[in-house]
């Protein structure tokens, strides 16, 4: 949800000459976004938004340095994952992963997005996943790279 707000402000600054943060505030509210003004507030800090002169002589929300680009879909899966994950443990063949309560599909559906080498399927329950796995060895590298996305996104 930041990273979709983010991108609005973004949009917002580039469409409008938006002064104040009372301004910013009222058109994302129009556009759907339910934010207070310290959420504003946060996200022109962390956007580095600074206040340029217009041609007339006020002054305006401008971004200065790169625009930032849209998660992409892989970055969204591995978030669900990490937000998700509490747990793993293996039995030869089979990964059990324990999840925080009610997030168990969620999580299962993005590690199969994920397409990890080896992987047959999941079933996942409340906070439950059982991972079938071709191999042992698939396994372990299924295991070290859900160690690695959790540690990448934490």
């Amino acid at each position: 949800m930041k990273n979709e707000r983010h991108l609005k402000i973004i949009e917002l600054i580039g469409k409008h000459e938006i002064e104040t943060q009372e301004e910013l505030g009222e058109l994302l509210r129009k556009a759907g976004y339910n934010v207070t003004q310290a959420t504003i507030s946060r996200d022109i800090r962390q956007l580095k938004l600074t206040k340029v002169t217009t041609h007339d002589g006020g002054q305006k929300y401008a971004m200065l340095g790169e625009t930032p680009q849209p998660p992409s879909p892989q970055g969204k899966y591995k978030r669900v994952l990490s937000d998700g994950f509490v747990s793993m443990d293996t039995a030869h063949r089979i990964l059990v992963i324990k999840t925080v309560a009610g997030m168990a599909m969620a999580v299962a559906a993005a590690i199969d997005e994920l397409h990890p080498p080896g992987m047959v399927g999941c079933i996942a329950g409340d906070d439950t996943i059982m991972c079938a796995v071709k191999t042992g060895a698939d396994t372990a590298h299924i295991v070290a790279m859900i160690k690695d996305i959790i540690r990448e996104t934490r």
